[in-house]
């Protein structure tokens, strides 16, 4: 009965989707979490939909969203969701990540020792501190810019001296150098212009940044909550006030959404859409020197093919004088009676006068016909 209890509860645990998280808090200690879907839907107040954008067995394209408690990023090869106070990131053992999560976590320990200083500010040394939600998403935002800006860099390295090569030497191995170097700017263009888009729809619409501002959402939300406990203990209806908790907490986020000021994250975004349009240009440009040499080597094949079709003209030309040749040949090759054939009647001068002359003719013949092939432009 134990063994089937075991397998059942493995089945039931596997179906689950339980996974390892890797969580960093605020004073960037890390710790390996073995959660599933729901405890993960508690812990952050992500729907399950949300949950599906960073399922490594899905394939979403790059997403950007802004939650009531959570931020959720898949960008390029993180995958992460972000609260007022920790991250928690799906894929930590990919050698890929690894880089993003130190520093990541070197980031937050920088913005917890700033916090603790803060504390006790000087009033001459007073700086703005972002709050830790927007640390990581920064860090999230610089990782995946400059992956997508190397991989766009080393293309275009490759690129040109393929390019290059192709324009002096038509071959197959430079073209299937250069069908892949198109294939792969055709995939990075792709993943860059998703990015881009997902910036800018952000940087277009303010209550979609406001939805990031995690920290002060809860802070007020705080507030707003302790004024309310005050106000009920003081009423005679207090259980009234109970049951409209739920509809109460729902219009606080919004109220508090709608209060708040997002020039500091438009600000954020617009330095990262600022360099990732500047890779998306330079991929750009480069889609368009691929096209010139495309186009490039059209013109050269082309001019290639119409020299064939010039020789191909000639050749055909000259096969056809040479057929009238061939006549004369056919004819002395004949069993018949003819003065030439004669000793007494004729000799070797006549025959060579009938040979040359037949081949005057045949001469003759194809210049008249290559003229008249150049006089129809047939022919360069």
């Amino acid at each position: 009965m134990r063994g089937g209890e075991e397998r059942s509860t493995g089945i039931r645990k596997k179906g689950s989707g339980v996974r390892q998280w890797l969580v960093l808090d605020g004073r960037g200690e890390t710790e390996v979490v073995e959660a599933g879907k729901h405890a993960i839907m508690r812990r952050t107040g992500l729907p399950a939909r949300d949950l599906r954008i960073l399922d490594p067995l899905l394939s979403y394209p790059s997403t950007l969203l802004g939650r009531e408690r959570a931020i959720v990023i898949n960008l390029e090869h993180i995958k992460a969701i972000i609260t007022a106070h920790e991250v928690l990131l799906l894929n930590s053992r990919d050698p890929s990540v690894t880089p993003f999560l130190q520093e990541l976590q070197a980031r937050i320990l920088r913005h917890h020792h700033q916090t603790l200083a803060d504390a006790n500010p000087n009033p001459d040394d007073a700086i703005k501190i972002l709050p830790f939600e927007f640390v990581a998403l920064e860090a999230c935002l610089e990782a995946a810019c400059s992956v997508l800006e190397n991989e766009a860099k080393t293309l275009e390295q490759e690129a040109h001296p393929a390019l290059d090569k192709l324009t002096s030497k038509i071959s197959t191995l430079n073209l299937e150098r250069v069908r892949q170097i198109k294939s792969r700017l055709v995939a990075i263009t792709g993943r860059v212009q998703k990015v881009r888009d997902e910036l800018e729809h952000l940087l277009d619409d303010d209550d979609d940044m406001a939805e990031m501002y995690l920290s002060e959402k809860l802070a007020e939300q705080d507030d707003l909550e302790k004024a309310e406990d005050t106000s009920s203990a003081d009423d005679v209806d207090d259980h009234i006030d109970r049951d409209s908790h739920g509809t109460r907490d729902s219009a606080t986020y919004s109220a508090v959404t709608k209060q708040l000021d997002v020039e500091e994250l438009e600000m954020l975004l617009e330095a990262y859409f600022v360099q990732i349009d500047g890779t998306l240009n330079k991929l750009s440009t480069l889609r368009e020197y691929v096209d010139d040499t495309e186009d490039y080597i059209n013109i050269m094949l082309d001019d290639k093919q119409n020299h064939l079709l010039q020789m191909g003209v000639m050749l055909t030309t000259a096969t056809l004088v040479v057929s009238a040749f061939v006549v004369v040949a056919g004819i002395f090759g004949m069993n018949i009676h003819i003065e030439l054939f004669d000793d007494q009647k004729a000799g070797m001068t006549q025959f060579l006068w009938t040979v040359g002359g037949s081949t005057a003719g045949t001469i003759f013949l194809y210049v008249v016909a290559i003229a008249w092939c150049k006089h129809k432009r047939l022919l360069e």
